[in-house]
């Protein structure tokens, strides 16, 4: 079974820094982790004038990079609809607990963070997905808040919230 956690907010919330943190954070702890991030614009991890970046704009729909540290894998959706996030999932390798960011209408589970000092709505209040906040000051919500910048405590309560044992 996958365990999944998202991570949302708006704009300059500080998402990406939270993740990054709890990654850090659990891996120390011994979980295998794995991320998932949405983003709302164009984006490329491939240049100009690198091979692969040549056989993309050749046409392939698909190429594959290769290294002795990492491999990616690269679409080129070409106008089709993009994957959904149980399709994207359902491609990882296993591991301990993919952590989300962004996809906050999606169903999943998700820490709602919030930087008090943006004019943000709140979402804990409307979004039953949302099962805790992570805030950047005190702040109210109907489900617990943990200090933005308190990585141990949110880690643990999301150990707990998605049934993680230290022993796998």
């Amino acid at each position: 079974m996958m365990r999944v956690i998202g991570v949302c907010g708006f704009k300059n919330s500080g998402k990406t820094t939270l993740v990054e943190k709890l990654v850090g954070y659990l891996t120390q702890r011994g979980f295998k982790i794995s991320t998932v991030k949405h983003a709302h614009h164009d984006f490329d991890i491939d240049h100009e004038g690198r091979d692969s970046f040549r056989h993309r704009k050749a046409g392939a729909s698909e190429v594959a990079v290769i290294s002795q540290n990492r491999f990616a894998i690269m679409n080129e959706l070409r106008g089709t609809v993009p994957p959904t996030l149980e399709e994207i999932l359902a491609k990882l390798s296993l591991c301990d607990l993919v952590i989300v960011e962004g996809y906050k209408r999606d169903a999943h589970d998700k820490i709602e963070v919030r930087n008090l000092e943006l004019d943000h709505p709140a979402l804990a209040e409307t979004d039953p997905t949302i099962v805790a906040v992570a805030a950047n000051g005190p702040s109210m919500a109907s489900v617990p808040v943990f200090d933005r910048d308190d990585v141990q405590a949110l880690a643990q309560f999301i150990v707990t919230h998605v049934g993680l044992s230290e022993n796998g």
